[in-house]
């Protein structure tokens, strides 16, 4: 059994290899395979993994490649985790919309659809070439952001694909320890679209735990975690995802950031130093810094969704799918994020109750907006373009969304082919 890992060069990458690695009991993999572009990074987090995989005496091997070909000949599983433009790209993500007033976040709002505009055609790319090389139903599990639109754009191309986030694994994790219980023994009402989800049922042993979460000091104590008033919270009735903030408090969110301070930059710095970490060659385990990069829990959520997609063991799991019918009066051609049992044939959605207007309208207009942001990736077509910006909540002004348009793809242009070969046709 082979499974690959595109943008093994990433520095979440470690985390991943230790979730295959306490695995390995329960998913028999003979060869772990880390492709990158970047040979320099996929050497030194390639040596990481082989001395984390060392200790833990893994019985398969690792191996490294720059060819993605190679890479994903014959392998069982795929999963993509890169970032088109490294964090340099990110940072004008969540900067250049600030100029216009507007929220700077790197998968949500405009730079949320520059992002995505990049990342399409890359990520449809590499799974055209698993398509022609990896094992006959091979599955393609998708961490790149943002993963909604990814994995909408993935599946619209007829491949076996399931998207993943760890926003879902966290809540439950935090939770559980809030509650005083087992992850294990904690189900989410979970869903909506991905980063933009709500939580309206906490279930413990068949009980609701939910509303003693949204009273007294537990609700204050959520409400600061989460950015978001108190108020807003026992209105809903439900935890929001942590990027609901954008949405809740766009206006205050935008003045922050126009007051210094993005969270690329935080992370720029990150990276930095565990890169100098990794390539310690008496390093063997993760480093605590790591936690501090973002990402918790993904390992462990990557690692058990692949081994239930290959091993077929009915767990539980939260995934971006399409949506079939789940959520009454989105089209079924939408992707949404919802609790789901996998197996070796996919995910098996849990019915899931209907949204309540304030929020399945706006989850509607998301949706409508990542429908276009696909388009628009695949085509080029600036008209297509504005319209998806439009139809986002966070730009809505057609004025605004023709001038932060431009300078998003002034900003991108080699990042952007279609959309530069699209400008040339149009001289």
């Amino acid at each position: 059994m082979k499974i690959t890992v595109v943008g093994g060069g990433s520095t979440y990458t470690p985390e991943l290899i230790e979730g295959f690695a306490r695995r390995a009991d329960v998913l028999p993999v003979d060869e772990l395979v880390l492709h990158d572009i970047d040979a320099e990074r996929l050497a030194v987090i390639g040596g990481l993994a082989r001395r984390i995989l060392g200790r833990r005496g893994f019985p398969g091997r690792l191996s490294t490649t720059t060819d993605l070909a190679e890479a994903v000949d014959g392998a069982a599983a795929v999963l993509i985790q890169l970032r088109v433009g490294g964090q340099a790209a990110r940072l004008v993500d969540e900067t250049l919309p600030n100029r216009f007033g507007l929220l700077g976040q790197e998968t949500t709002g405009p730079g949320g659809f520059a992002k995505a505009l990049r990342t399409v055609p890359v990520v449809l790319d590499i799974a055209e070439e698993v398509r022609r090389r990896a094992r006959p139903g091979a599955w393609i599990v998708d961490f790149t952001n943002p993963v909604g639109i990814v994995t909408r754009a993935l599946l619209d191309a007829g491949h076996r694909a399931v998207g993943l986030c760890n926003v879902a694994i966290k809540f439950q994790r935090q939770l559980a320890a809030r509650l005083g219980t087992e992850p294990g023994r904690v189900r989410l009402g979970h869903a909506g679209l991905n980063h933009l989800s709500w939580i309206r049922s906490v279930t413990v042993d068949g009980v609701d735990r939910l509303p003693e979460l949204l009273t007294g000091p537990a609700l204050d104590q959520l409400a600061a975690e989460l950015r978001v008033p108190a108020g807003a919270l026992r209105d809903l009735g439900a935890i929001p995802s942590y990027y609901l903030h954008y949405f809740y408090c766009t206006e205050q969110e935008v003045r922050a950031q126009r007051a210094g301070g993005h969270r690329a930059e935080k992370v720029l710095a990150i990276e930095k130093e565990l890169l100098s970490l990794y390539a310690d060659p008496t390093l063997d385990h993760k480093p605590d810094l790591l936690e501090q990069r973002g990402g918790a829990y993904y390992s462990e959520a990557a690692a058990a969704l692949v081994t239930s997609l290959l091993t077929g063991d009915g767990a539980h799991h939260y995934v971006n799918v399409r949506n079939d019918g789940l959520l009454a009066g989105l089209p079924d051609e939408a992707v949404v994020e919802v609790a789901a049992d996998v197996d070796t044939a996919g995910p098996h959605p849990v019915p899931v109750p209907p949204l309540p207007p304030e929020m399945l309208g706006l989850v509607q207009a998301v949706t409508a907006y990542e429908t276009l942001a696909v388009e628009a990736a695949l085509t080029g077509d600036r008209t297509v373009a504005r319209r998806a910006l439009v139809a986002n909540p966070l730009v809505r002004e057609w004025g605004l969304a023709a001038e932060v348009l431009d300078a998003l793809l002034e900003a991108n242009r080699r990042h952007l082919p279609r959309f530069s070969a699209s400008e040339a046709a149009d001289a």
